[in-house]
C-alpha cells in the first residue's frame, strides 16, 4: 500500500488474482483418470509369463518405476532377468515388446547360451524359424563394466541409447557388486551410489520403461535394530503360520536405496524350496510364491500366493 500508493482493497484483489493464476487448478478423481487413458502409451507392463505374479502386479513389471529383485547367489534372479530380456525383445504379435534391451552384467553372470535355450522352451516356434534367434538376440546390448567409474560411464551413456535403440527394458544385475561396504551407515549424500540411485530413478521417468535391478543380500548385523519391516524382521517374532515365509534378509544398498524402488521381488530357497516374494508393491499385499527352476526359466508352482503377515512398523533411528 506505501509503494503503490493503493487502497486496502486494491491490494487484496490484486493478491486473489495473483492466487488465481499461479495456483494449480483443483482435479476431480474423474480428470486424473482421464489424463491416464490419455497417456496409456506412456504407461503399461512387461508380462512377466507368470500368471500368479502377473495378477499380483496388475499385468506384470511396470513401467516408469524401478523394480528390485533380492536374493542370495543362486537364486535365480539373473535367470529371471534373462527372461524377461527375451519377453521384451519377443516380436509383439507373440506377447512381447518388440524392442532393445540394455543388459549391464556387473557380475558377468549373463549367458547367451542359457537364454536361447529359455527361447527355445518357451517360444519354439519362433526359435526354430530361420533367423529369429539371432534377431532377437541382436536387440539385446550386453555391458559388462568391470570398475564403479565403468559402471557410472555406461549410466552416463543410457539416455542417448535408449532413444538410439528404441530400448524397451534396462537391467543392472547387480548394482552394488562394485560398492563393497556400501552398506554401511552413512549420511544421505555421502553414500557411494547416491548419484547412481538418482540417475536410475530419472531415467525410469523420462524413458518409461521398465528398469529392473539386482542385488545381493547380507544378514542383519547386531546393531541393525531399526529397520523398515521389508527389510527385516527378528527372529523372536517369527510365528510358525504365514510369517515364515517374511524375509530376514537385506539387500546390500540398505535404506537408502529403499525408497527409489517401488517394486520389490525376493528370491529365497529353504528347506529345498524357493520362493519369490512381493515384498513392497503399491498394487498388491505381501504374497510368497513358490517357484522352480525349469528350461523354459522360472515356473510357479501354484498361482495363489501365499499372503504373508506385516510385522509391525519399527521406528525408525535418527542416526
Amino acid at each position: 500500500m506505501k509503494l503503490l500508493d493503493v487502497e486496502l482493497s486494491e491490494v487484496r484483489s490484486a493478491l486473489a488474482l495473483v492466487s488465481e493464476i499461479v495456483c494449480p487448478p483443483f482435479q476431480t478423481a474423474l480428470l486424473l483418470m482421464e489424463q491416464r487413458a490419455a497417456t496409456e502409451h506412456l504407461g503399461g507392463h512387461l508380462p512377466t509369463r507368470l500368471k500368479g505374479l502377473d495378477a499380483a502386479l496388475c499385468g506384470g513389471v511396470p513401467f516408469g518405476v524401478v523394480t528390485e529383485l533380492v536374493g542370495p547367489a543362486g537364486t535365480g534372479k539373473t535367470q529371471f532377468c534373462l527372461k524377461l530380456s527375451l519377453l521384451a525383445a519377443l516380436p509383439a504379435h507373440y506377447g512381447g515388446l518388440d524392442g532393445g534391451v540394455i543388459y549391464i552384467d556387473v557380475e558377468s553372470t549373463f549367458t547367451s547360451r542359457r537364454m536361447i535355450e529359455m527361447g527355445a522352451s518357451s517360444f519354439p516356434e519362433i526359435f526354430h524359424s530361420k533367423g529369429m534367434a539371432q534377431e532377437m538376440a541382436g536387440r539385446i546390448l550386453v555391458l559388462q563394466p568391470t570398475s564403479l567409474s565403468e559402471f557410472t560411464e555406461s549410466l552416463e551413456k543410457i539416455k542417448v541409447s535408449l532413444l538410439q535403440n528404441q530400448v524397451k527394458l534396462l537391467v543392472i544385475d547387480s548394482m552394488a557388486a562394485l560398492v563393497p561396504g556400501v552398506h554401511e551407515q552413512r549420511a544421505p549424500g555421502q553414500h557411494p551410489l547416491s548419484w547412481h540411485i538418482s540417475l536410475i530413478t530419472s531415467l525410469a521417468e523420462f524413458s518409461r520403461i521398465p528398469i529392473v535391478v539386482t542385488n545381493r543380500v547380507r544378514p542383519q548385523s547386531h546393531d541393525e535394530s531399526c529397520l523398515y519391516p521389508f527389510q527385516v524382521q527378528k527372529m523372536d517374532r517369527i510365528l510358525k503360520d504365514r510369517t515364515r515365509y517374511y524375509s530376514h534378509i537385506v539387500a546390500v544398498p540398505g535404506f537408502h536405496w529403499a525408497h527409489a524402488v517401488t517394486i520389490r521381488l525376493v528370491l529365497e530357497a529353504k528347506s529345498g524350496q524357493r520362493f519369490m516374494k512381493v515384498e513392497k508393491s503399491p498394487t498388491s499385499p505381501p504374497l510368497a510364491f513358490p517357484f522352480t527352476i525349469t528350461p523354459s526359466g522360472l515356473s510357479l508352482l501354484t498361482d495363489d500366493g501365499t499372503e504373508m503377515v506385516v510385522p509391525e512398523t519399527c521406528n525408525l533411528s535418527s542416526r
